[in-house]
């Protein structure tokens, strides 16, 4: 039985934090072992906030290196960047004659940036370039293109996988056919929280991040820096509700949970005995990846080797997606 596919855009916003990492990256790649999973670089959704081209390719270079050395197997899912397959715009242009023009306005993000122009007192649409406001659309682009089943995303993307489908089934029902596959958002409920410094949600928002390649005397420096309470050495302590041992358990086998949680409650150890304990586990399991990273990352011939053909083997399937929906609109199919 044909597995059903898979697609995870990836927008480039430098490198992620640990919180990324768990809360997305991992969860993204595990994918692969049940759906026939493709990922991409959204650079084209990146250009709506991020205008300054050196930065833009940068940015590209290091989530390409970080999904890479996070375990992403280019000869075994496709990877590749939105910007390499044109027929993702050419589709999107399709989609536009599809669209109405109310879906747009009912967008979370257009919404959010009206309301916000509304209350500083200024033009509704002051600010609000078309990148924003049809982003939808090019998100559907990218979901339709590839005959997509699931979309895994948080619960704030939920409704633009629903407007994929939307739209998709508008094109369907005007040519009288199932010509696209109708997407749906898979969200994992289980996905943990990974807590920050202050043990409030990791979030660059919060400043409260830990990076995930952080070399390890400025890992063993941001750690300190976790909040903690003014329980002296000697006090027994509770490790279901310290930062630190949370943290500690993204990176600890069971039995060194087990082993530490005792420790917390037996008393005589101070935090930072306990952030000490932390940066060794996570330094350990951190330390493959950080090392892989730095050796792609000073390869940037080798990124674009594997970002070129992984749109080559893109193009296959985006061409025959768009082949069939312009033989169905009545435009000359023979694209490529």
């Amino acid at each position: 039985m044909q597995k059903k596919v898979s697609l995870t855009g990836i927008k480039p916003t430098g490198i992620p934090h640990i919180g990324n990492y768990f809360g997305a990256i991992r969860p993204a790649l595990e994918l692969s072992k049940e759906y026939e999973a493709r990922y991409f670089i959204a650079d084209y959704h990146a250009l709506n906030s991020v205008k300054d081209p050196h930065l833009l390719k940068e940015m590209v270079y290091e989530v390409a290196a970080t999904w890479l050395a996070s375990g992403l197997d280019p000869e075994k899912v496709l990877f590749y960047r939105q910007s390499d397959v044109p027929e993702t715009f050419d589709l999107a242009m399709i989609l536009m004659a599809f669209t109405p023009k109310g879906l747009m306005n009912r967008a979370h993000a257009y919404k959010s940036a009206v309301q916000e122009n509304e209350q500083a007192g200024k033009d509704p649409d002051d600010g609000i370039n078309m990148g924003l406001y049809t982003y939808p659309v090019l998100m559907a682009a990218d979901i339709l293109l590839f005959d997509t089943n699931v979309v895994p995303v948080g619960k704030d993307q939920k409704q633009h996988v629903e407007m994929a489908a939307d739209i998709a089934q508008s094109l369907n029902r005007t040519v009288g056919k199932n010509l696209l596959v109708i997407p749906e958002a898979k969200i994992s409920e289980s996905t943990q929280t990974v807590v920050g410094l202050d043990g409030r949600k990791m979030s660059k928002s919060y400043n409260n991040t830990i990076s995930l390649f952080l070399p390890s005397k400025k890992l063993h420096k941001t750690l300190m820096k976790i909040v903690t309470n003014s329980q002296g050495v000697e006090e027994p302590k509770d490790p279901e509700t310290s930062h630190i041992f949370t943290l500690y358990k993204l990176f600890a086998t069971p039995e060194q949970q087990k082993k530490l949680a005792q420790r917390y409650r037996a008393g005589g150890m101070g935090w930072g005995e306990a952030k000490q304990e932390l940066f060794e586990v996570m330094d350990t399991y951190l330390a493959p990846m950080r090392e892989k990273y730095y050796a792609i990352i000073d390869d940037k011939e080798h990124i674009d080797k594997i970002l070129k053909e992984g749109a080559e083997k893109a193009r296959q399937v985006a061409a025959h997606t768009l082949g069939r929906v312009r033989k169905a609109i009545g435009v000359n199919p023979l694209y490529r």
